[in-house]
Formats: structure tokens, sequence, C-alpha cells
């Protein structure tokens, strides 16, 4: 008689499990059998692999979802484009998530040197292996000293015969403070762009620039036609975060200035809405009230980023002032110089002029992630899984 050796788990007893096996010819002619399990809920077919076709047969059973699944997983990962990320030394950590979200993209390593005399001294390891790929770039402008470094490498990587490119920047520093007011004033995000436009074109074509929440609407047009900007926005990764809260259903969302809504009210409109603004008064600026009503609810002020937060704190007092019983804040780019960061307290309940009770920023500037990081009010929500879905377009 032949022998099966059952499965590693099977259900237990209290299910009151049968197995039929049909098999019309005989057992060593054949290498699959098919059985159906039942039992007390619905009956299920699995899939019976013969180990030998001596006797004793020896086989394995398989859940009937289990080869779905796996084919499933397989179809996903090779329908996904495979993508060998690059990074700079400031954005490891950033670059490590982005590898977690998907098994296709693979990180691969640059060599980050100096010559004696300052000047970098760079090296693409196993730069033969990149072609054919799709490559990437995660770049960090956060600092005019790193960004001649980093384009040598941006410029050199689309030379590789790489099937195509793409630069992943997820701050786009230039212009955030510039105000092009007298004749002699000179755009440096104009410049930067034109810098970024004038990557090699690679064997599939202009390169792909992924920037979020570029900070100036009209940058977009800088641009030539040899890259192909994506703007993304952090936003949604807010959306998600609010749904989370106990609180959420008594949400209501401030902006700082009309620049604000323009550009992030119609990606919040289900939210109420406050809209602040700077009024002079003598020889002051004070923050006001435009429209909205903050009373008895928890207002979350939106921004694209924060330098020196002086904008941010103003809108605080108002709307305590106001009547608004918690008070948060996120911005996508959280820049801080000189330790901004500092001036912002944390709420621990009650206080709302004098504390938040969340700051939400990005992990963009990676340099203001080291200091706030596990500090509250603040907290980093990860673009990594934006960056990892963009990486597919």
């Amino acid at each position: 008689m032949s022998a099966i050796s059952p499965p590693h788990s099977l259900p237990s007893s209290s299910s009151r499990t049968h197995i039929k096996t049909r098999n019309p010819n005989p057992i060593h002619s054949r290498n699959r059998i098919h059985c159906e399990l039942k039992n007390t809920s619905s009956p299920q077919k699995w899939t019976v692999d013969c180990v030998s076709s001596t006797d004793p047969i020896h086989i394995i059973l398989k859940p009937p979802n289990s080869v779905q699944m796996s084919s499933s997983m397989d179809s996903s990962l090779k329908n996904s484009k495979r993508v060998c990320l690059f990074y700079c030394p400031e954005m490891k950590c950033l670059a490590e998530r982005i590898a977690s979200e998907s098994d296709a993209i693979e990180l691969r390593s640059i060599s980050w040197r100096t010559f004696e005399d300052g000047f970098p001294n760079l090296f693409i390891s196993n730069a033969q292996g990149v072609r054919g790929q799709h490559v990437a770039f995660l770049a960090s402008f956060n600092s005019p000293g790193v960004i001649f470094e980093q384009l040598s490498v941006i410029y050199a990587l689309p030379k590789l015969f790489v099937s195509s490119f793409t630069l992943v920047l997820p701050f786009f520093p230039t212009g955030t403070s510039e105000r092009m007011e007298d004749e002699g004033d000179v755009a440096t995000a104009f410049t930067l762009a034109r810098i970024l436009s004038n990557i090699p074109i690679s064997r599939g074509g202009p390169t792909s620039l992924v920037i979020f929440d570029i900070h100036a609407l009209q940058e977009r047009f800088y641009f030539g036609d040899n890259v192909l900007p994506c703007f993304e926005s952090g936003i949604p990764l807010l959306l998600n975060r609010l749904q989370q809260l106990p609180d959420s259903d008594n949400i209501t969302i401030a902006f700082p200035d009309d620049g604000a809504w323009k550009r992030f009210h119609k990606q919040l409109q289900h939210f109420p809405m406050v809209v602040c603004a700077k009024v002079r008064e003598g020889d002051q600026r004070i923050v006001r009230i435009k429209e909205g009503e903050p009373k008895g609810r928890h207002v979350v002020i939106v921004d694209d980023l924060v330098q020196s937060g002086g904008t941010l704190l103003e809108c605080q007092k108002v709307l305590a002032k106001h009547g608004a019983t918690k008070i948060s804040a996120y911005v996508t780019h959280g820049i801080f110089p000189n330790k901004s960061w500092e001036r912002f307290k944390h709420d621990e309940g009650g206080n709302p002029e004098s504390g938040m009770t969340y700051f939400w920023l990005t992990d963009s500037c990676p340099e203001t992630v080291k200091h706030v990081k596990h500090k509250p009010p603040f907290e980093v929500i990860s673009l990594a899984a934006a960056i990892s879905s963009a990486l597919q377009i």
C-alpha cells in the first residue's frame, strides 16, 4: 500500500477534515494527484506534487492560494521597472528606505573621495554593470559646496549606455528667498534649472527630474526641453497622517498666506480652511486671519517649506488667540538655518499659544532630520514610498 507523507501543518481534527484523492490511473504512471480538502467552512482544492513515483509515494500538499499568490508576486515584480539607484552620502538613509519599498530597486555605490587640493575624486563602482539598465540618482543640494561633485556624477551616469536616467532632487533649493525687484538681481533658480536642463541625454531620451513641492510655481517653466520635470507633492503623505489622528474629524487647515492657499487648497478642499495674511501696521508687518474660523478646532498650518519659522510662529499666536484648541504644522521641506527649529516648542496639552502638538516634515532635507528626529513636536514623514512609485513612471 502506498504511504502518503503529511505536510508540515494540516488543519486540526476539530475541523473534521477529509481528504479524497482521485487517481484513475496507476500511481506510478503519474506525478501529480488532485485532492479535495473539506472542512466545516468550505471545500478547498489543494495541489499535490509527488516527490517520487516509487512506492511509497511522498507528496507535498500546497494550499490553493499559495501558487496564485506566488505567481501574482512574481508577475508584479516582472512587470516593475528594475532601477539601479545611486545616491549622494547625505541621502544614504533615504536611499535605503526607498530600496526597502520595492524589490525592483537595487542600490548602487559611488566612491566620494577628494584629491589633496580638495576637488572631487569620484568613482562609479561597476560602471559597465549598468549598461542597458534603468538608472536613477538621489541628490541633495542642501549646500552650495556639494552641488558640483553631485553634478559631475549626474552628468556622467547617462553616458554609461543606460536605458533611462532619472534624477530625484526632493528639494529644489534655489529661489526660496529670491526677490527679483531691482536691476542686477541674479536669478539663481533659473541658473540651476539651465544646468539641470543640459544633463546629457541617455539612450532612452531626456532625463526625468523628480522634485517635491517646488517653492515658486513659475520655476517649473525654467527647465529646457532636454529634461522632463515631474513635480510631486508631499500633501498625500500629510493626508494619510491626519487620518490616523484621534481627532481627525476636528481638523482645520490653515495657510500662512495666499501663496500657500493657491498651491495646496485643492488637495485639502474637504477640510475647513483658515487663510492668514500679512498686513502692515506702521513699520511692522503682522499676521491676521483673512478668512475662516479656528475656534475649538485642531488647526494644522500647511506650507511648502520653513526657514527661520517666523511666519509660522506668528500664525500660531493669532490662531491661538482666536480659540484654536490645538495647533500643528506641516512643511514638505524643513530647512531651519541656524538651528531655528529650536524656536518651536511642544504643546503637551492646553497651551496652543506656546507650543505645537505636532510639527510634520519630510526627509527631503537630511541634515535637518538628523537634528529634529525623535524630538517633539517634530515628526518625520518619509518620502520613500512616493519616490519608489515615481521611479516606476
